[in-house]
């Protein structure tokens, strides 16, 4: 039957109608930046190791809540940090910037200068794109006036200024810390002077607290809120509430609850119908597990941990999750680093890079795997301290250690005690990290251009950085 003139004008003027509330709509859009603008979560652990969580190992105890941010993002098995050390590892994630660069090296003291404010940080770029910033956690990168989180892009804050253990009850040298208070600060304020056990015991609740607490209360705009957790960084400790929950021991209580706070932090995004605008990371943590700890340290399957340039120092895992961006359930065995999480994020966020020259570049074609994507870096530098020591392929696949020593564990510690290292010592290696990921088997002379492109890449990188 043909269609009256009539119902014909009224379609016609239907359509055109709902042409004018899409186009109002995207005028909106443009006149409102923050409907936009994802927010933005980040979770960082302190000496985490590889296998503490599953999907990632077979930990004895129950970590639900990494189980289900994995199955609703991305699981990165191949995340590296420039440096296995707590302070270089959390200024190069702030900064996108080697510890070559900003010259972080190793744990940095009570009152040291830390990060120079010519580095800005990831809080200072978003705060200056009108982001709501928030950073609970252990800091470590400064403990100076200007130099602590108050102080560089974070409207809101808590924590510690460096690691738990640089205490009075430090148990191998607890003359030297105790001449600084532990302190616990809130906003730029002292809250306690001198940490004790039971504050150490709640540590991860008030962060995650406070982290809860934040994201309710800055739903209506653009927000990152930084939670770099203390634990499970020795001396470890867990709230009355997961006191022998795990049955495994008090790290897999500690381990427990830390779940927990990404369970809580997690829910509370869903809770405030943020989901499908947040980009949620996690990475498990700042270096590989302190393992002259022994029973009080993480498990990794890689070589060696914390303090040393090998994948038990330089390599763990991170989630990512960002609906409709990202694909759920799903793995991805890309390189990248913590360097790039900067750059990355000001992209996504359309947030203008620092000044200062960054290292890190921007790698969200790799991380939504998108058709024929490849690593934009043609090598990560990794170092020790200050000492350069190596250089991973952009893809991943091949790793160069020049010579250097490094600390092995000779017997490990029991009960909160550590154990001893003894010194050891490599002399140029090339190893295959997809085929030999435990770095076993020199492969120098087998491939031998592999091995001289590496090497141009380790003389460029000292050339920039050491050659002064």
């Amino acid at each position: 039957m043909p269609i009256s003139r009539k119902k014909l004008f009224s379609r016609s003027l239907l359509s055109i109608l709902s042409l004018l509330v899409l186009a109002s709509l995207k005028l909106a859009e443009a006149d409102n930046p923050e409907a936009e603008r994802p927010n933005v979560v980040l979770i960082f652990l302190d000496d985490g190791a590889f296998d503490d969580f599953a999907p990632f190992g077979n930990p004895r105890y129950p970590t639900p809540h990494v189980e289900t941010l994995a199955k609703e993002g991305r699981s990165f098995y191949s995340f590296y940090v420039p440096q296995a050390i707590c302070s270089a590892s959390r200024a190069a994630l702030l900064t996108g910037c080697y510890p070559g660069r900003t010259k972080v090296f190793g744990a940095h003291g009570p009152k040291a200068r830390g990060l120079d404010p010519k580095f800005a940080t990831l809080g200072e770029v978003l705060q200056q794109n009108g982001y709501r910033t928030a950073a609970f956690g252990k800091w470590h990168i400064g403990d100076q006036e200007d130099t602590r989180p108050h102080n560089r892009g974070f409207d809101e804050t808590c924590g510690l200024m460096y690691s738990n253990d640089m205490w009075l009850h430090h148990p191998e040298n607890p003359e030297y810390w105790g001449q600084w208070p532990l302190q616990y600060w809130e906003n730029g304020e002292v809250t306690i002077d001198t940490v004790q056990i039971e504050d150490q015991k709640m540590l991860t609740t008030w962060y995650t607290e406070q982290a809860v607490d934040f994201i309710e209360r800055s739903k209506d705009e653009p927000f990152f809120v930084y939670v770099p957790h203390s634990m499970p960084h020795a001396p470890i400790f867990c709230s009355d509430k997961f006191a022998g929950k795990s049955e495994t021991g008090l790290y897999g209580n500690v381990m427990m609850e830390v779940d927990w706070s990404i369970g809580q932090i997690h829910q509370a995004i869903k809770d405030q119908g943020l989901e499908a605008n947040t980009l949620f990371i996690f990475i498990a943590s700042d270096n590989g597990p302190w393992l002259s700890y022994g029973d009080h340290a993480g498990i990794t399957r890689f070589r060696e941990g914390k303090g040393t340039s090998f994948d038990g120092g330089l390599r763990n895992p991170c989630i990512i999750k960002y609906p409709d961006e990202i694909n759920p359930n799903t793995i991805s065995h890309h390189a990248f680093s913590s360097i790039d999480i900067l750059p990355t994020v000001c992209h996504l966020t359309s947030t203008d890079l620092p000044e200062n020259t960054v290292d890190g570049k921007n790698v969200w074609d790799l991380i939504t795997h998108q058709d024929e994507a490849k690593n934009p870096h043609d090598y990560y530098a990794f170092t020790n301290g200050k000492e350069f020591q190596g250089v991973i392929s952009g893809d991943g696949k091949w790793k160069l250690h020049l010579p250097h020593q490094y600390r092995t564990v000779a017997k490990g510690g029991k009960g909160g005690m550590p154990g001893k290292y003894v010194q050891a010592k490599i002399d140029t290696a090339l190893f295959n990290l997809v085929h030999d990921p435990y770095e076993k088997s020199n492969a120098l002379e087998i491939y031998p251009e592999v091995a001289q492109q590496m090497i141009e890449y380790a003389e460029k990188h000292k050339k920039m950085f050491f050659d002064e």
